[in-house]
């Protein structure tokens, strides 16, 4: 059986850095934790202020006149659904109780989040936007420690700061008090645990290999609890509490989460990895991850449940019958999620009543963001569209995935299915978990009304995936400096060239006035139009 010394002496790729600039010397042999992977950098403080001030430069581009634009003072696009419904609900103490919008079909967190915002300033464009541009900058925060995490490399997780605070897709969500935004920091919260939880899984196994006692059974040493993984399980349920696509990121992380352990058993020389992981690992994980998101989704309904009056609350005895094994409370819960079940199966492209939407799109354009979504726009003589230089005028919003960013959508995951094929590497198998996850799903039910604004979660994988690539190009710290110099400019460059099409964009993103000739010339493909 090959141990993990073995291992790391075989296949170097292990123990280096394959994105910091300065040559990280190699842990001492001693160490149990370098047979499993890399150290983390060593430059803890210098991370730190790297991330924050990448963080805040995040923030200062998120909030940046965050309450424009509007209608006429009222909200934009789908915030004309939420944004009353969280109003509504700080009225209420938490909860809705008025279906006549026939649109209460999501659940509450993202709209507690909202609510919060309008609490603090008041129902405004700042209010109802407030807290989605503090959930943009977490996401900013999040990726520069998960992407340090990912490379070992301080300056490829201010790179993945940097791309991010780039992207239109997620710019505009954290500047619109719409939901799909705030599930993205608890994705990314729960991707960060399970890398964590990973590390320290593998620093246990080391530490039994260095003591002798691996081999005790045939099946490995049992783990102990694992607060990190707990806290993944925590993290993907309040993303079903904002949105149920967070299910799919439950199924998705916990294979992964198994799948480490398996690896890690088999890495640290376990007699039978595979077996000793459904032994010891899969019901644990099962519990860690699922159960508790499945409790945290519940309790996310704290208020409905102490309701009179909200939306189905007693359908018991109304619209449905008593069950004889269930509670009141429970039966009607759940006839109230089969309703919005069903709104979500039914919402039809061309379907009577609903018709096709004129930004509609569908998945297999969405990697390279084919068809944006319009959000808002004002032409003169319209006073709101005033102040551009020109006799005419527009002012519009657009989600738009920054090309430069987007239009690498498939050279990313075709390099990843060939770093995963040829170099079994796990970081860039995990980021393509974390995108497949946001994507694929979608093509389940095909004949459904779709929008572009359904891919937020998936930018950060994006970016993270585009990080590896650049982290790659760099190469290993240890490589020559003619090597590591046409890295480092190539990836320079590249950088530059997404900060470049971002401030191109930046007038559309943000609903500026621009001339006529100057909103056709951000209007890059047809499909734009």
């Amino acid at each position: 059986m090959t141990t993990i010394a073995q291992q790391a002496d075989a296949d170097p790729d292990h123990v280096v850095d394959i994105g910091e600039l300065p040559p990280i010397s190699p842990p001492p042999a001693h160490d149990p934790t370098a047979r499993l992977g890399p150290p983390m950098p060593t430059d803890r403080l210098r991370g730190w202020l790297v991330t924050l001030t990448v963080t805040l430069i995040g923030a200062v581009v998120r909030f940046w006149n965050l309450g424009w634009p509007t209608d006429k003072g009222t909200p934009v696009f789908d915030e004309k659904h939420y944004v009353p419904q969280a109003w509504q609900m700080l009225r209420n103490g938490g909860y809705e109780d008025n279906p006549g919008y026939e649109l209460v079909v999501h659940p509450p967190l993202g709209k507690y989040l909202t609510a919060i915002g309008e609490w603090l300033f008041g129902y405004n464009a700042i209010g109802w936007r407030f807290v989605a541009a503090i959930a943009g900058t977490v996401c900013v925060l999040l990726i520069v420690r998960i992407a340090r995490r990912l490379t070992r490399s301080t300056l490829l997780g201010a790179l993945a700061g940097v791309l991010l605070i780039c992207d239109g897709v997620s710019h505009v969500q954290s500047r619109l008090g719409m939901l799909d935004i705030y599930g993205v920091p608890f994705v990314l919260a729960a991707f960060g645990c399970l890398l964590i939880d990973r590390d320290m899984v593998r620093g246990r196994l080391a530490i039994a290999v260095r003591e002798g006692w691996i081999a005790e059974s045939e099946w490995g040493p049992r783990l102990g609890f694992r607060w990190w993984r707990l806290a993944a399980g925590v993290s993907l349920g309040l993303m079903c509490a904002v949105k149920w696509n967070g299910l799919y990121y439950i199924l998705a992380f916990g294979l992964l989460s198994v799948l480490w352990d398996a690896t890690a058993r088999r890495a640290a020389g376990v007699e039978r990895p595979w077996k000793g992981t459904l032994v010891r690992d899969v019901l644990p994980a099962l519990w860690a991850i699922a159960g508790v998101a499945v409790l945290v989704y519940l309790g996310s309904w704290w208020a409905w449940f102490g309701s009179e009056t909200g939306v189905d609350r007693h359908a018991v005895g109304n619209q449905i019958q008593a069950s004889a094994w269930l509670p009141d409370a429970l039966r009607s819960f759940l006839y109230y999620e089969g309703n919005v079940l069903h709104f979500h199966e039914n919402l039809i492209t061309g379907a009577p009543g609903v018709g096709t939407h004129p930004w509609e799109s569908k998945p297999w354009t969405w990697p390279m963001g084919l068809r944006p979504m319009l959000y808002y726009i004002e032409q003169t003589p319209s006073p709101l569209a005033a102040g551009c230089g020109a006799s005419q005028c527009v002012s519009a919003q657009m989600l738009i995935g920054t090309p430069a960013l987007w239009w690498l959508a498939f050279p990313m995951i075709g390099w990843s299915l060939w770093r995963m094929a040829t170099r079994a590497d796990w970081r860039h198998a995990a980021v393509m978990v974390g995108y497949m996850a946001g994507l694929l799903p979608w093509f389940i039910n095909i004949g459904r009304q779709m929008f572009f604004f359904y891919v937020t979660p998936l930018a950060p994988f994006l970016v993270l995936g585009l990080v590896l690539a650049c982290g790659d190009i760099l190469g290993r710290a240890n490589a020559g400096r003619e090597r590591r110099g046409t890295g480092l400019l190539v990836v320079a460059i590249y950088v530059g060239l997404v900060v470049a099409n971002f401030a191109w964009l930046w007038p559309v993103l943000n609903g500026l006035p621009i001339s006529a000739a100057h909103w056709q010339a951000e209007l890059w493909l047809p499909s734009w139009r």
